[in-house]
Formats: structure tokens, sequence, C-alpha cells
């Protein structure tokens, strides 16, 4: 990559595997019909985004989610269906982000809650002996810790200020188009990760 000298990573489709329909199809087998109207890739209905930026607690959540899909589950069954989309870590991928941060200074960037970060975590440190997430970052920003998530520019803003970055020079890597052009509003390099190709296919 030239002339750049910090990259910002998104999380999920990037450096995590997820599948959304997992999540659409575990509520669709409870009794959620509709699920997948309210919830998809890039996108987010009503209290689905003030999760993400931590204008409502995990309690609240759960119970409005009881609400929009009208059927009588308990908390757990909610709970595991939301992470159903949560997948795995590659190690190819892991170890590619160790040896780039050699080269760059290396933030995380994700539009994300509390209940999934905290099984993304548990992920991660099965299948890495225990090691944290964020070890492998410089910083990490989390939009549920935050208070604003992609692709709104200002907490591209933020991040670049807070960390002295020259958004000229720092390049933003996410698998959804309007997250990137979030990004490029705030003056920083974007790049798409379209579907099928993965970090791994980038000559850093």
């Amino acid at each position: 990559m030239r002339n750049i000298d910090s990259i910002i990573f998104d999380l999920g489709g990037v450096i995590l595997n997820i599948d959304n329909k997992r999540t659409e199809r575990e509520f669709v087998a409870l009794g959620a019909k509709d699920f997948g109207l309210y919830f998809g890739h890039g996108h987010a209905a009503s209290f689905f985004k003030d999760y993400e930026v931590g204008k409502i607690s995990d309690e609240q959540f759960v119970s409005d989610l009881k609400k929009m899909i009208n059927v009588d589950l308990t908390d757990e069954l909610i709970i595991n269906a939301w992470n159903a989309l949560l997948m795995d870590f590659p190690p190819e991928r892991i170890e590619l982000l160790k040896s780039i941060r050699e080269k760059y200074r290396l933030l995380l960037f994700s539009n994300t809650n509390s209940l999934h970060m905290e099984a993304v975590r548990k992920i991660f440190r099965e299948a890495f002996g225990g090691q944290d997430l964020d070890d492998l970052f410089d910083k990490a920003y989390y939009s549920h810790i935050l208070g604003m998530r992609k692709p709104d520019k200002e907490p591209f803003q933020l991040i670049a200020r807070e960390n002295g970055l020259d958004p000229s020079r720092t390049l933003f890597v996410d698998d959804a188009l309007v997250n990137v052009n979030g990004a490029e509003l705030a003056g920083l390099k974007g790049f798409y990760l379209p579907p099928g190709i993965t970090i791994m296919d980038v000559r850093w």
C-alpha cells in the first residue's frame, strides 16, 4: 500500500467470518417470520441502531426483540439466535495482522453491540489460547462504547483525531460499501472488500 501508514479494519466480514443469514434463519425457525425485514448487512432498523450505539441495555434490546417477533421465548434462546451469525477467526488472517503491524499502525472500528462482543471475545480466546482480540491493534473502537456508528463521518474524524492519524495516509477496510463511503467523506482512503475477496487477497 503506497502512501499509507495506518489502517483501520472493520471486524465482521473482514477479520471475523460472519453470516447474517444464520441469525435470520434462527429467528425464523423460532417463529419470527419477518425478521429479515428488520435486520441485514449494512443496514438495521429502529432499536437495532440504538443498541449499536449503546443507547439501550442488553435487557432492553432482548425485550424489544421479543416484542418485534411476537413469540414467547426465553432470553437464552433470543441471545443464542442473535449470536448465531458469529462464526470463526481464520488463523491466517490473524497472522497477517500480526505481520503487517510491523509496517502500519493498525486500528479496529466495528459496528457492534455488547452481546455480540461478549461472544466474539470468547470465540477469539478459545481459538487463540486466551489471547485478547484488542491486542492485535494499537486501538480498538466499538460503536456501542463509542456512541457512534458507521457510516457517519464523525466517528472516523474522532478516531483520526484521537490517534494523531493523517486521514490522507489512513486506509479504512470494510466489506460494506456504505461504510467505506462514510470513511471517504471523512477524508480517509477507503478500501471495499467485495464478496469473495478477503484481506488475504490484498497486497499489503
